[in-house]
């Protein structure tokens, strides 16, 4: 009976995969311009969501300030492909290796973050303030510091670019920003279940049973803590080059807690589950503000309590919910 129902699981979840893909696949085929770009937008999103499900949803390390690592990479994206990083040239300002040098330098900035978090002994609430605490000092620190554009951010962003091409047309733009979250989304579910994730399962429901089996639980956090980061690094640079613009809000209090409450709304413990509860989120808040204007935050806020209540596990989590780490 187990297996059948692993079996009936597997092939639910190969659907919703499937069907997903394809609607985004074929997506560009039926919108317009403005809708593909801002299904693009959302993807990143997505991508960004599947950063913190790493973290939150697999490991249980409730991260109050994601949004820290998006808007470091994405400065760190926009600094280097405008010359504006002292001892940067060469192959480090096209796209390609700015997107390489923001997910290097965000994964660094996390492994020393997590050195002291996690070594430190850090975890719940406590930890949720100390990071959320960090996401509004980084804002301030951007809305000061005027070499990046103080509180205006930057403008003028070099746009995504492949071997020199710049990609303008947003049907190409697109469907690039969907490979690139397709293998996002392939290599964490890879980790995920790999043995190593296994051991984050176990760290998440048990730090104290997986400590007493020898595993040194603050290093198996940093570890994912830093790929967390780097997913959320990766998100901010195409965001940057997608849009073209980057602002002290991609690093703060704000855009850290919308993350929380997609990747909640979708299911955190499904990387799948994350990715569809940013998008969703996202096409929400661009159709309600658009019908009801300033009344839209409030639907939206009914439309969260509800899923709470009714969807524990996330809209999407409780339909793709399964064994952890087959």
């Amino acid at each position: 009976m187990a297996n059948l129902l692993l079996i009936s699981w597997h092939q639910k979840e190969q659907i919703v995969r499937l069907l997903v893909l394809v609607l985004l696949l074929f997506f560009p085929a039926v919108g317009d311009d403005y809708l593909i770009a801002m299904l693009t937008q959302f993807i990143i999103y997505g991508i960004f969501a599947m950063g913190l499900s790493l973290v939150w949803g697999y490991t249980g390390i409730l991260c109050f300030g994601h949004a820290v690592f998006f808007g470091l990479g994405a400065y760190i994206m926009a600094l280097a492909t405008k010359n504006m990083i002292p001892g940067i040239t060469g192959i480090l300002t096209s796209s390609l290796g700015a997107i390489l040098l923001a997910i290097v330098i965000v994964m660094l900035f996390a492994v020393v973050l997590g050195y002291f978090l996690f070594y430190g002994r850090l975890s719940g609430p406590y930890l949720g303030i100390v990071t959320l605490a960090i996401a509004v000092i980084a804002e301030r620190i951007a809305v000061k510091w005027y070499y990046i554009g103080g509180y205006n951010g930057l403008i003028n962003v070099p746009p995504l670019s492949i071997a020199g091409w710049e990609l303008f047309n947003f049907k190409v733009l697109f469907y690039v920003i969907l490979v690139i979250g397709l293998a996002v989304y392939l290599i964490c579910n890879r980790i995920v279940r790999s043995p190593f994730g296994t051991i984050l399962a176990a760290l998440r429901d048990n730090e104290v049973r997986a400590e007493f089996f020898g595993y040194n639980i603050a290093q198996f956090k940093i570890v994912i803590f830093a790929i967390g980061a780097a997913v959320a690094g990766l998100a901010g640079a195409l965001f940057a080059a997608v849009t073209e613009f980057v602002s002290p809000t991609m690093l703060g209090f704000g855009l850290s807690t919308e993350v929380l409450i997609w990747v909640a709304l979708g299911g955190k413990e499904v990387l799948l589950a994350s990715f569809l509860g940013a998008v969703l989120v996202r096409v929400l808040e661009a159709f309600l503000s658009d019908i009801l204007t300033y009344y839209w935050i409030l639907i939206l806020g009914m439309f969260f309590v509800f899923c709470v209540m009714f969807f524990p596990k996330g809209v999407f989590g409780n339909l793709l919910a399964s064994r952890p780490n087959r």
